[in-house]
């Protein structure tokens, strides 16, 4: 598959895949970041709204806040390292998801996995400077999963390997959510 495109996580589209031929490149590094800050602009306002819903209480409070911010970090890494190229936040609504606490893990626990197989299907498209940055945030993503999963009662490493995921795929599973507007 050629590379193309991928800035937005509404889109059925690919980064790219090093299986096709297409190097690592500055270029693909930037679409690949682009399409992830769109993920991180996701997460980082889904746990915000949640934050600001009021409706968590104790461990979940105390993890939405710390995911918030670990993941308004992240965008923040991504627009400083996309510079003015860096894409701007889309529109979101989240429903039901930021005013339940049994509804928010269950999305907390999507985002996150989804998050980790977005980064973890990417991570042979990258230069190596790139992966090296991606790779700081891909394992931060896996222990919020695991601490999503561990706050919902489910098991927090339910294997011993996170497959990755195309960025058609990721998009189809955030379009499937409806939180992008």
């Amino acid at each position: 598959m050629a590379s193309r495109r991928c800035s937005g996580i509404r889109r059925s589209r690919t980064c790219g895949s090093s299986s096709a031929g297409s190097a690592p490149s500055q270029s693909l590094d930037r679409k690949i970041f682009q399409f992830a800050l769109q993920l991180e602009y996701l997460q980082a306002a889904f746990y915000a709204a949640a934050v600001q819903a009021g409706a968590l209480r104790g461990e979940v409070l105390d993890f939405a806040q710390t995911v918030g911010h670990h993941e308004q970090e992240h965008v923040d890494f991504l627009r400083r390292a996309l510079g003015s190229a860096a894409s701007t936040k889309p529109r979101f609504d989240f429903g039901r998801a930021t005013s339940n606490e049994r509804a928010f893990l269950d999305a907390a626990m999507l985002l996150e996995n989804t998050g980790v197989a977005a980064y973890n299907g990417q991570a042979a498209n990258l230069t190596k400077k790139s992966l090296a940055a991606a790779a700081e945030i891909v394992s931060v993503e896996g222990r919020h999963a695991a601490w999503a999963s561990s706050l919902a009662g489910r098991a927090p490493a339910p294997r011993a390997a996170d497959p990755g995921a195309s960025a058609a795929a990721v998009a189809a599973i955030i379009t499937k959510t409806g939180f992008v507007r």
